[in-house]
């Protein structure tokens, strides 16, 4: 195997520390469905995500399939597939029937459709290395695509002055793990593997020097249609503050209820909650000054 050969022993170690940090990055969701567990609710977390990680992990692997002699890229996608596929059953165990419902059918979409498709076109329209270079310019594609997605977040860190939506642990190790799968595919002259990887090193550079520079200002609130509005992979890691502050509302809620629906409290909670403002904007510039509690 190209990977595993010791004719490419520098490929092979890359390899090897880049199936280790991608296998810790898996498991960084852990507190948020250990939590989920606990309190039997998905509390407004969004499933998104782990579907989408779901689908670049079976693409790699057909990828890789195809290729022949990836067995690095193989493990660390096929425990991908697994990690991903229970935090998947997990979340469907306790989300709202709404919730499973649209999980289903982005899966159906992602999972089924969009890879079915793909599994078609380059079985039918292409053979032999034609086929590889049509996946391979497809998981090109997608990888760009993923790696773009945290300009929203990147957008929401300028205009609150607030690095709270952007975790500096989880921008270092996208960025280690984008440096060591470039060098492994630089070695193994992959440039399916490499290219995207470059775009995902620059992204993870640019959101560790934003929370270098906005890590000691003075958190500000966003103004207009914005205001209210966070990027999709920032509402997880505020429904975790919001969720801890549950204790504070009156007993006979036990719902907890996401950021986007703060809103709707009713006056009389709100007050009694001491921890919320009656109007959402003050619950925005309690967010944007950050809760004092921890991130499980």
């Amino acid at each position: 195997m190209a990977g595993l050969s010791l004719q490419h022993p520098w490929a092979f170690a890359f390899g090897l520390l880049g199936n280790v940090i991608s296998f810790m990055t898996y498991l960084a969701p852990i507190p948020t469905f250990y939590r989920i567990y606990k309190s039997k609710s998905t509390e407004g977390f969004q499933s998104v995500p782990y579907v989408v990680a779901l689908f670049s992990a079976m693409l790699w692997i057909y990828y890789a399939l195809l290729k022949t002699n990836e067995g690095l890229l193989i493990t660390i996608n096929a425990a991908g597939c697994v990690i991903e596929t229970v935090y998947i059953v997990v979340y469907l165990a306790y989300a709202p029937k709404k919730t499973k419902v649209f999980t289903a059918k982005i899966m159906l979409l992602f999972n089924v459709g969009i890879f079915g498709l793909i599994l078609l076109f380059t079985l039918l329209l292409s053979e032999g290395e034609r086929r590889v270079v049509s996946l391979g310019w497809v998981c090109v594609g997608f990888s760009v695509s993923v790696f773009v997605a945290p300009l929203s977040i990147i957008r929401r860190v300028i205009q609150t002055k607030s690095v709270e939506y952007m975790p500096f642990p989880l921008s270092l190790s996208l960025t280690l793990s984008a440096v060591v799968w470039f060098l492994y595919g630089l070695l193994i002259k992959d440039k399916y593997v490499a290219l995207p990887n470059i775009i995902g090193f620059a992204f993870g550079v640019a959101q560790m020097g934003l929370y270098v520079f906005y890590m000691n200002k003075t958190p500000v609130v966003a103004e207009g249609k914005e205001a209210g509005k966070l990027p999709a992979a920032a509402e997880e890691y505020v429904a975790v503050n919001i969720a801890k502050l549950s204790p504070a509302l009156p007993e006979k809620s036990s719902e907890v209820h996401p950021v986007t629906e703060m809103a709707t409290i009713p006056r009389t909670c709100a007050i009694e909650a001491a921890a919320a403002a009656a109007e959402n904007r003050d619950v925005l510039d309690f967010i944007s000054r950050g809760p004092a509690v921890e991130v499980a």
